[in-house]
C-alpha cells in the first residue's frame, strides 16, 4: 500500500505557471520531525552558550574574589607579625619593669621572675607569602594560637607584677622615712649613761629635744596597737606598720588616737610632753623590726 501524497501549491503573485510539489507521507514526517529536532538544538545551543557566559562571567567573578582573598590573607598575615612583634616588645618591656624593681627593692625581697619568653617555634609569616596559600593559612593559624597562648602568659605575668609593685607600694608607705617631730636629738641610739642613776643603759631609740605641745606625726602608715600612759614611757602611742615593724612615740603631753584605728604617714597622733620618766620636753622615738630596737636613723631622711 502506498504512502499518502501530500501537495505543496505555489503560487506566485504575478501571472505564471503554479508549481506543485508532491511529497509522500514519509517525507512530510521526516521535515516536520527534522525542524522539530533543528528547532530544539538551536535552542539548546541559545541555551549552552547563554550558560557558558554566564560561567565565564562568574569565573572572571571568582578570580577577581581569590585575588582579594589573597590580598587580605597577605595583609592579615602581615598584621599578625606585627602583632608578634608587638608581644615580644611586652616581653622585653616586663623583664625591663622586672630589673628596674628589682634594683630598687632590698636585698631581702625577690622580684617574681616572670613568665614565658620567645618562642622557638614562632613563624615568621611574611617568609611565607610567595609560597602557597594553604601553607600560609595553617602558618597563620599556628601563630595566631601561639600569640594567644603568649597574650595569656603576659596577663598572667603582668598581673603578678602588678601585685607584686602594689605590695612594695604599701610596704614602702608603711615603712618609717620621716622625722615625728622637727628638733635636736639629745640621746642616740644604743648605750649611754643613765640619766637618772649612775652606770650604763642601753637606749632604744633617740631623743629629740623641741617645745612642748608641738605635734608629733606618725613615720608610717600602720595601725595603732597601744595608746595609754604608764609610769616609765607617760603618754605613748604604738604603731604597727605590717611587715614586722613597729614604732613607739614616748612622754607626750596628751596623745591624739585611740587604740584600733588606720592611720597615715603624717597624720598627728600626739604632742610633745614631759611624762614619765623624762628630764624635759622631748619625743623617745624607737623602731622595732621583729620586737627587736633598732637605729631610727636609718629610716629618717
Amino acid at each position: 500500500m502506498s504512502d499518502n501524497l501530500f501537495t505543496l501549491m505555489i503560487i506566485p503573485r504575478r501571472k505564471s505557471a503554479v508549481t506543485k510539489i508532491s511529497l509522500s507521507g514519509k517525507v512530510v514526517r521526516c521535515l516536520v520531525v527534522g525542524s522539530l529536532l533543528a528547532v530544539l538544538l538551536t535552542l539548546y545551543i541559545i541555551y549552552d552558550y547563554a550558560g557558558i557566559k554566564r560561567d565565564r562571567a562568574e569565573l572572571t567573578h571568582l578570580r577577581q574574589r581569590t585575588a582579594l582573598q589573597a590580598k587580605e590573607i597577605n595583609s592579615l598575615a602581615l598584621k599578625i607579625d606585627e602583632f608578634s612583634d608587638r608581644m615580644e616588645e611586652f616581653r622585653q618591656f616586663d623583664q625591663k619593669i622586672r630589673i628596674l624593681a628589682k634594683s630598687q627593692t632590698g636585698k631581702g625581697q625577690k622580684v617574681p621572675l616572670g613568665i614565658g619568653g620567645p618562642s622557638s617555634e614562632q613563624i615568621r609569616l611574611k617568609e611565607m607569602l610567595d609560597q602557597d596559600s594553604e601553607k600560609l593559612v595553617a602558618g597563620m593559624y599556628k601563630s595566631i594560637g601561639q600569640l594567644s597562648k603568649d597574650a595569656d602568659e603576659r596577663e598572667h605575668s603582668f598581673r603578678e607584677l602588678l601585685k607584686f609593685l602594689q605590695e612594695q607600694k604599701s610596704r614602702l608607705a608603711a615603712t618609717p622615712s620621716i622625722w615625728p617631730v622637727r628638733g635636736w636629738v639629745t640621746s642616740e641610739f644604743g648605750p649611754r649613761e643613765n640619766p637618772f642613776s649612775s652606770g650604763v643603759e642601753f637606749h632604744k631609740g633617740i631623743d629629740i629635744a623641741t617645745r612642748m605641745g608641738k605635734e608629733v606625726v606618725v613615720t608610717g602608715d600602720g595601725m595603732v596597737i597601744d595608746a595609754s600612759y604608764n609610769a616609765a614611757d607617760g603618754n605613748m602611742v604604738k604603731i604597727d606598720h605590717g611587715y614586722g615593724i613597729a614604732t613607739s612615740y614616748l612622754h607626750l603631753s596628751k596623745t591624739a588616737v585611740q587604740k584600733g584605728i588606720r592611720v597615715k604617714r603624717g597624720t598627728v597622733i600626739g604632742y610633745v610632753g614631759d611624762t614619765g620618766r623624762s628630764t624635759g620636753a622631748h619625743l623617745h622615738y624607737s623602731v622595732f623590726v621583729n620586737d627587736i630596737p633598732v637605729n631610727p636613723r636609718k629610716y629618717l631622711k
